[in-house]
């Protein structure tokens, strides 16, 4: 693209419903398209105070505290821009009124309880109970507790793809995947060392090796190594267990896309490549007018000081 220096920086971001979120060092944005095609912007201090709190600087601790913390602004911003994008204008059901009727003022509350007390529900028999259930199966046909977990892992992948497969094909989400892939292109121009312009940033991959698709992924390979050392006698003491081990799954494979997302050697391009195909079915080629959403996210959150963005 360019003769310039290329930089890294720790700006990362999620895809919202007509919008962005992108998370800097010092200042994190959303920016949303409304219903009148104009953009709203709403920036906030990344870290309370603008402290880093240890642990979630100390490697491998910080990986597990980053991660919920993430999931807990993801929900929130992507609550918000269903809302300002006007995805939830449509008329309610008599359920629904009936529902808000019942609960008044405590109905947004109680509705995103009961998401995330489900979703995660449906993780853990999807990505969980499932696989292990189905490889419990074949036991007695496997060699040992690594054969068992190596299958098991196989089968949580397959789950995951058949699943990504299945929401790529909704047309809302291939919305999301198109502003998903804004959100790559633009980060990775701006690591160009190019200035955001629409049309600079049109030119760049929307894969990227920094990604939250890859972290999941990784996640899955590291539990195969962890999990063969969890017991198979009881299906639901393995559940209880594996849930428990989750830290250090999630603590080690935060510091594997850390390091992907920071050099670029020959290593890394490896542990990279498996997250980077699966890319093709959780991000689409953004028209100009996502681009330009994710540009303007991206802006409040780089930082004056260049060395205030390093790793």
């Amino acid at each position: 693209m360019s003769d310039k220096q290329a930089i890294k920086t720790s700006i990362g971001g999620q895809a919202l419903i007509e919008g962005i979120m992108m998370r800097g060092p010092q200042t994190s944005a959303m920016a949303i398209r409304l219903p009148n095609n104009e953009i709203s912007l709403e920036t906030w201090q990344t870290n309370k105070g603008g402290i880093v709190p240890w642990y979630k600087k100390t490697p491998f601790i910080r990986g597990s505290f980053n991660f919920v913390d993430t999931l807990k602004l993801g929900y929130k911003c992507l609550m918000q821009s269903a809302e300002k994008s006007g995805f939830d204008m449509e008329e309610p059901s008599k359920f629904e009124k009936k529902l808000a009727q019942l609960l008044g003022k405590n109905l947004t509350s109680v509705v995103s309880i009961l998401a995330v007390i489900l979703g995660t529900g449906l993780a853990v028999l999807l990505f969980m109970v499932l696989p292990a259930a189905l490889t419990g199966l074949l036991a007695p046909v496997l060699p040992g507790k690594l054969g068992l977990s190596i299958v098991e892992g196989l089968l949580k992948i397959m789950i995951f793809l058949l699943y990504l497969a299945g929401v790529s094909r909704v047309s809302d989400i291939k919305r999301v995947f198109e502003y998903h892939g804004a959100e790559h292109k633009t980060i990775a121009c701006y690591e160009g060392n190019q200035e955001l312009t629409v049309e600079n940033i049109r030119g760049y991959s929307r894969f990227h090796p920094r990604c939250g698709t890859s972290f999941l992924l990784i996640v899955m390979v590291v539990s195969i190594l962890v999990s063969s050392v969890v017991t198979w006698n009881n299906l639901l003491i393995r559940i209880l267990l594996k849930l428990l081990m989750l830290p250090v799954v999630v603590g080690i494979s935060y510091e594997i896309i850390k390091a992907a997302g920071r050099y670029d050697n020959p290593l890394t391009r490896v542990v990279s490549a498996p997250g980077l195909w699966l890319q093709r079915l959780t991000t689409n080629e953004p028209d100009d007018s996502q681009i330009e959403i994710a540009v303007a996210a991206m802006q409040p959150c780089i930082p004056e000081d260049p060395n205030d963005d390093r790793w």
